[in-house]
Parts: C-alpha cells; structure tokens; sequence
C-alpha cells in the first residue's frame, strides 16, 4: 500500500547540480494551482505560490517540485505556517544563497492574504544592482 501524499512531500522534492554555481542568478518559478485546506472549515483554500532563489549548489527539480506542492492538497494549515513549511523543506533540500516565497491566497471570506517568507545564507552577499544610463 502506498502511504498518502501528503507523507511523501519531502521524499517527493529531488535537485540537480547548478550548472553555474560561480555566477549569481535568480530562478523565479510561479506555482498557480496550489491548494491546502483551511484548517477551521474544511474547505479548500486556493493560491499561487511565487518562488524565486538564487541557488548555489543545488537547484530543485520541477516535477518533484510539483508533485511536492500537490501533496498539500489534503492538509489543513493556516497560510502563514503552510508558506514557512514550504520555505523550510525548499531551503533543506537545496541550501539556496537566498530564497523568497510570496504565497497569494484566493479571496475567503471577502480577505486576501498574501504571505512572504526569506531566507538568507548569512555568508551570501547579494550583487550590487546595476544602473544603466
């Protein structure tokens, strides 16, 4: 018998070697069909997660990733700790020099909620932005 989804979440999350390890880049990956359940009601909560990070030795897997988030289907969390979850397992699987998450949550209720979460290697420092003229 197969164990629930929701048990296989961070099984589910594989990485790759970052081809470009020596140069700063930023991955931006939109999730759109993210959905937990609300943990007073029961119902479904629907929202698109934004994920950017600049990788330094590992970058994640896009299936895996996909599989990962769709095992959220079924949990009941509150937006705040479902985005620190996820933060949590991303930065455990791939040691990123940074990486945000902004999860925009659908309308429940007539509220939006919108949750951002960092992290930060404390040894990374970001590159100075550039102005061109």
């Amino acid at each position: 018998m197969t164990a629930p989804l929701s048990t296989q979440k961070m099984n589910t999350l594989e990485t790759f070697e970052n081809p470009n390890p020596h140069r700063d880049y930023t991955i931006r990956i939109d999730l759109p069909e993210f959905t937990c359940l609300c943990p007073k009601t029961g119902q479904p909560d629907f929202a698109t997660i934004h994920l950017e990070y600049v990788p330094d030795k590992l970058c994640v897997e896009l299936k895996s990733l996909k599989l990962y988030i769709w095992a959220f289907r079924e949990q009941g969390a509150f937006h705040e700790a479902i985005t620190n979850e996820i933060l949590n397992d991303l930065v455990e699987i791939t040691s990123p020099k940074f990486m945000r998450i902004r999860a925009v949550f659908n309308v429940r209720g007539g509220v939006y909620t919108t949750v951002v979460v960092e992290h930060r290697n404390s040894t990374w420092v970001a590159p100075t932005p550039i102005t061109l003229p």
